[in-house]
């Protein structure tokens, strides 16, 4: 068996995001083709350290729980209900690995995070032009 890219958008990717209720046709495409393609640069460039589809490090792991989740506590509470009980307790990051819709909505905070910085950092030039 294989997984083609229009299983992993309408079997983990489109699902993760309404679950999350996150969902829109940019943010959807945009996952994907990170995932399909991984790019060169960038937020999920492929690493010796990246783990899963999405070339998450255990750092941006980590940072994203420590720095973004832990103030949002609704949303944590909506990521955590994605892990493994166990698994995620004894070893958070094989999560990125095994765990495609759990990989997703990381990948999708990543992704939103990301852009939250580039709006602001936009509308910052804006003011002082």
């Amino acid at each position: 068996m294989y997984v083609t890219a229009e299983h992993l958008r309408d079997q983990v990717i489109q699902p993760t995001l309404k679950y999350l209720d996150a969902w829109t046709p940019t943010i959807e495409s945009a996952l994907l083709d990170i995932a399909v393609e991984a790019p060169d640069l960038g937020l999920f460039s492929e690493t010796k350290d990246s783990l899963g589809i999405f070339h998450i490090t255990a750092a941006q792991h980590r940072d994203i729980w420590d720095r973004y989740l832990a103030f949002k506590p609704e949303m944590a509470s909506r990521i955590r209900g994605l892990a493994s009980q166990r698994a995620f307790l004894s070893d958070p990051d094989s999560e990125l690995q095994t765990n495609l819709s759990y990989c997703t909505a990381i990948a999708w905070l990543l992704y939103q995070r990301a852009n939250m910085a580039i709006d602001e950092i936009a509308q910052d030039q804006l003011a002082t032009a």
